[in-house]
């Protein structure tokens, strides 16, 4: 009898915990669908593992059909169909992605020191390159030839009191903008390099000590490569771009005032742009500012300072713009900016009658904006990177708004119904 009774404590016992447990979940696991009360859109989110995200702002993450979206999760790659929103694991282990190749979606990553493709649809897997050592790539070409990177010369302490402070999970920690500012006093030599995907052979571009960051190739132009010189953006000239044969190398903008800064620039999806954040001075007055490749043309859209964002992007057919807002911490706390916002670029009439044909202006305008997602909660030491799917009819992030690190959605049009909750 005595034993009948403790088994049935025991059992009782575990069927509340599995209960308990369950409620906790629950309680703890986001949303999987809702319409924002504060904006009127809907929001999704598409990844099922805690601590999943998207790619950086500048890093293709879609494949060619447009169906795939590629994000990287605590335990390796994985792939979202936008339309069913399935997620698929494609690679197994910790790996840093480099991007989705623009001609045959490979998705591309480094483990260790060696550059992998694998197929989305059949997980087929070829090595492409070996670094050498201190080498990194970031970027693929158009047509999937040449990767891109750069090599540090030298060695760089980041631990606490050697050159700043340690590194950290998050894009904005504290200690940053020290680390920044030894980073570029130490001058430390770096190359610039390309890779032929065919063959191995390694070419370097540019030598420098510079701190040679941000790199990427045009969507479109296999042989044009924009980067940075990385550093606290007040003393840097931070655009430029190179070609492949090493020729051409042009800063693509010019500082005219002190704490003038300009940086976190990206290429539109047509490759005929370059689009970045501009402020004149720094957290003053603030723009998205454009050049075109090919006619050396220049746009200025001008925002209100709380809807300036850590990072910007631009549509697919280059109508809209979106931004991903900024923290109390960032380089412009913005104030009550913490949104996903979608901008609507609207040009200043020019009233001169081509009065001035000749003399290279700036053609400036303004962006309306409209607020799609509530931050309020999220923490932006991680940085939602903001892109647009390829139909444009969604803006993908990451937050941890919900607690755990997720990727989500959100739709451009503004919803006209009730969203489904999912737990």
């Amino acid at each position: 009898m005595r034993n009948r009774t403790d088994l049935s404590r025991n059992s009782l016992a575990l069927i509340s915990l599995l209960i308990f447990a369950r409620c906790v979940r629950a309680q703890v696991e986001p949303p999987r669908e809702w319409i924002d009360p504060d904006t009127g859109h809907r929001v999704i989110r598409l990844s099922e593992e805690p601590g999943s995200q998207s790619l950086y702002f500048h890093q293709n993450a879609y494949t060619p059909d447009g169906r795939k979206l590629i994000i990287s999760t605590p335990t390796g790659i994985a792939a979202v169909d936008l339309q069913t929103r399935a997620v698929e694991k494609i690679v197994e282990g910790r790996v840093r992605i480099i991007m989705v190749g623009r001609k045959t979606g490979s998705v591309y990553y480094m483990r260790g020191n060696v550059v992998y493709a694998t197929d989305p649809r059949t997980r087929a897997t070829r090595e492409v390159a070996k670094l050498p050592p201190r080498a990194s790539v970031s970027t693929v070409n158009a047509d999937e030839t040449l990767l891109a990177g750069a090599i540090t010369e030298g060695a760089f302490d980041a631990r606490p009191g050697a050159n700043g402070p340690a590194a950290a999970p998050q894009d904005n920690y504290p200690g940053k903008g020290e680390m920044m500012e030894r980073r570029l006093a130490a001058r430390i030599p770096m190359q610039l390099f390309t890779i032929d995907t065919r063959t191995g052979e390694m070419r370097t571009l540019l030598r420098s000590t510079d701190w040679l960051n941000h790199i990427q190739f045009s969507p479109t132009d296999p042989t044009l490569l924009m980067f940075c010189h990385e550093g606290p953006w007040h003393k840097v000239d931070r655009i430029w771009t190179i070609r492949t044969d090493g020729t051409g190398l042009k800063k693509i903008h010019e500082r005219t005032m002190k704490m003038e800064i300009a940086g976190h620039e990206f290429f539109s999806a047509d490759g005929k742009w370059i689009w970045y954040d501009l402020q004149t001075p720094r957290s003053l007055v603030f723009w998205v500012a454009g050049y075109n490749i090919e006619t050396g043309e220049r746009v200025w859209y001008n925002l209100q300072r709380s809807e300036w964002s850590v990072h910007y992007n631009i549509s697919p057919d280059g109508k809209l713009f979106a931004g991903d807002g900024g923290g109390p911490n960032s380089v412009a706390a913005p104030g009550n900016g913490q949104w996903i916002y979608l901008f609507r670029p609207v040009a200043v009439p020019d009233r001169t009658e081509g009065a001035l044909p000749e003399a290279g202006l700036i053609s400036p305008g303004l962006f309306q904006a409209e607020r799609l997602v509530n931050l309020s909660k999220h923490d932006y030491r991680l940085e939602p990177n903001v892109t647009f799917t390829p139909d444009g009819r969604w803006v993908v992030f990451r937050s941890n708004m919900h607690g755990p690190t997720h990727v989500y959605m959100v739709e451009v049009q503004k919803s006209g119904g009730q969203a489904r909750r999912a737990n």
